[in-house]
């Protein structure tokens, strides 16, 4: 079995950060999220992985992720030249898919279940085609399947606006080499894409074998801000091991789980975990609350800070006021003139800079 991982895509829900990178490579818990993806993958025991890239951001996920050693895999990149739907994606990987089963992972999820049960349910029952679901407040927003009363699936709908049912799509498929000749048949939609959902739906026009199981857990999209710092608090909280390799000085107390990377420098300052900080990283004079995660080289002097994500290289400097739930891209430089308000809120995109007055 091969494993499909979609990491192309504009990332226009969580911009501005992803006008500068790809949406896959936003860190949760201070690892890019497509990497959780592949991990998933290589412990359900698949290991030859393509990934599906943008020429806007292709070059940075292959930089970054490499040749798949760390994970135990071999990588293989395959440039979709436009974003033309799901579908379209497989059609791109035809030649690395061959006439293989595989999975299909968007890159931008996150699941907690272990893949290696629906895996087995694929291969065991030799199904067509097995689909993730999820019960979600907002099914319109989705791709949602519709099962009869036995609980088998009638039907997949993209993002209706009138749901089904509240059973979302959750974006992690596994698919036998018929699916190709599916896609073959099916027409781009409305939007101009070749829909997934079309080609499913069209192996059950076909009654091919097609089943949907749900997840037991959580599951998380993580195209928005809010659904970042929600991914980065589950993380931090059912992940983190407390690991301590940097300098922390005398006047300092840390509380709780709390990850520091190599040489960072925890000056007068208090850390109450879940908390994860990179490596390099000055904090002087500082709170970091829990749920937080602090890229490579930042730098907080006299910042009070929460629930948020700060990425490698960013400076916060003189903000006594309390930080929550934000995301502060790479390089960016926030700093707080003398009138000071009670609470803030940001989204930052890459080498920003934003003076408070």
């Amino acid at each position: 079995m091969k494993a499909l991982i979609l990491s192309g895509g504009k990332g226009t829900r969580l911009r501005p950060l992803t006008y500068t990178g790809a949406k896959q490579l936003v860190p949760v818990a201070n690892k890019p999220i497509l990497w959780y993806g592949i991990e998933a993958i290589v412990a359900a025991g698949i290991t030859d992985i393509g990934i599906i890239i943008s020429p806007e951001t292709g070059e940075e996920v292959k930089q970054k992720t490499g040749s798949g050693d760390r994970f135990g895999a071999e990588i293989t990149y395959i440039l979709q030249d436009k974003p033309a739907g799901l579908a379209h994606a497989v059609k791109t990987a035809r030649p690395f898919l061959g006439d293989s089963p595989f999975i299909m992972y968007l890159g931008d999820n996150l699941i907690a279940d272990d893949l290696n049960n629906f895996r087995d349910e694929f291969k065991n029952k030799q199904l067509d085609a097995l689909v993730l679901l999820r019960s979600v407040s907002n099914p319109s927003a989705f791709g949602v399947a519709e099962l009869d009363d036995q609980g088998n699936l009638i039907r997949l709908v993209e993002k209706p606006q009138n749901p089904p049912s509240n059973l979302a799509l959750v974006g992690i498929y596994f698919f036998a080499q018929t699916i190709h000749q599916a896609i073959d048949a099916i027409q781009p939609s409305a939007r101009g894409e070749l829909e997934i959902t079309d080609a499913i739906d069209m192996l059950i026009t076909q009654q091919k074998r097609v089943q949907a199981l749900q997840l037991q857990d959580w599951w998380l999209d993580t195209g928005k801000k809010n659904d970042l710092l929600e991914a980065n608090r589950i993380i931090l909280d059912t992940r983190l091991e407390s690991l301590q390799t940097g300098v922390i000085d005398s006047r300092s107390q840390v509380i709780g789980r709390v990850a520091i990377g190599n040489n960072s420098q925890i000056i007068n300052s208090t850390i109450r975990g879940p908390v994860v900080i990179g490596e390099n990283c000055h904090i002087e004079n500082a709170f970091i609350g829990p749920y937080t995660s602090i890229g490579n080289q930042v730098h907080l002097i006299d910042t009070d800070l929460e629930h948020s994500v700060v990425l490698e290289g960013a400076r916060i400097i003189g903000v006594e006021q309390r930080i929550v739930d934000s995301v502060i891209g790479q390089r960016a430089k926030l700093e707080l003139a003398p009138q000071r308000p009670k609470a803030l809120r940001f989204m930052i995109g890459d080498d920003s800079q934003v003076e408070l007055v």
